[in-house]
């Protein structure tokens, strides 16, 4: 009697096991991300009805929601450029200006918090540092007789929300600038210097070249990052300063004109700008991360 053959196994249904470890953050960007950014959109083109109508978009245009969103573009645009130059400027002096190497690890740390050091806290330590009865504008008054708020100055104010915002935008352009500049060749340089380069001429005609792409990629983050804060300009200004944030969350709230669809409207605004303003900046990451490779 001959043995008969094993049967053969049938197919194996195997279980996408590895999907169950991101299930948990693809259903929050679901819920809090993908879905309300739906519904946003959709509102702006909608009546309290539910009819569709442009009359929400012709709405932003304004006198003042205009000059909200020139206020917000000037902040962003001006923080966005100082936070890149001074975040440059010190980045490139931990890395490769021969400081100690404690300094460096001390730095990203401090930069790792205070990127991420927004909202009531910050405005707080700002009122508390250079309020009215701020400890700098106390100890300047009363040590060296200097009167700040006599100059013109205000925190509650353009050149006030610009500082605060600086606090975490100058960290913010650290983080991001010094893996570029650690992407740096020795062999660059070395190359410029034996053809006679000077170090300025190798910084001009090398390294900020390579460095440029992440420049003006960095300065769209920012530009993002500052335009959309509004925990901030809430706790710091209140309502003195009309900013795109501020505005939108009046309008969604409904105590001003009870309109939140004309709310949707100017979030939708908002998601186009810094929409353009990530894409600009995730197209030259990837230039210039091709550069460093």
């Amino acid at each position: 009697m001959t043995d008969l053959p094993p049967p053969k196994a049938g197919p194996r249904v195997s279980l996408p096991l590895n999907w169950f470890g991101v299930a948990p953050f693809l259903l929050f960007a679901l819920l809090f991300l993908i879905l309300p950014t739906m519904h946003i959109v959709l509102g702006a083109f909608r009546t309290p009805a539910g009819d569709f109508t442009l009359a929400n978009i012709r709405g932003l245009f304004t006198a003042s929601i205009m000059n909200a969103f020139w206020i917000s573009i000037r902040i962003s645009l001006l923080t966005a450029f100082l936070g890149c130059v001074a975040g440059f400027l010190i980045a490139a002096a931990v890395t490769r200006g021969g400081l100690p190497a404690p300094l460096r690890g001390a730095l990203l740390t401090f930069s790792g918090v205070a990127s991420n050091f927004a909202g009531v806290p910050l405005a707080f330590a700002f009122i508390a540092t250079l309020g009215r009865l701020g400890f700098l504008t106390v100890i300047l008054r009363e040590w060296f007789g200097f009167n700040l708020y006599g100059t013109g100055f205000n925190l509650i104010s353009f050149l006030g929300l610009t500082l605060t915002y600086l606090y975490f935008q100058i960290p913010l352009m650290i983080l991001i600038v010094t893996p570029a500049l650690d992407g740096l060749k020795r062999e660059w340089k070395e190359a410029a210097e034996t053809l006679g380069a000077t170090g300025a001429q190798y910084w001009r005609m090398v390294a900020l070249p390579v460095l440029w792409p992440s420049f003006l990629g960095t300065f769209a983050l920012l530009f993002a990052n500052s335009f959309g804060a509004v925990a901030t300009a809430m706790a710091l200004t209140g309502s003195s300063l009309s900013i795109v944030p501020i505005i939108l969350f009046a309008q969604i709230r409904g105590d001003v004109l009870q309109d939140p669809h004309l709310g949707y409207a100017i979030a939708f605004g908002m998601i186009l700008l810094t929409g353009i303003a990530n894409l600009v900046y995730i197209v030259l990451r990837t230039r210039a991360e091709r550069w460093v490779k």
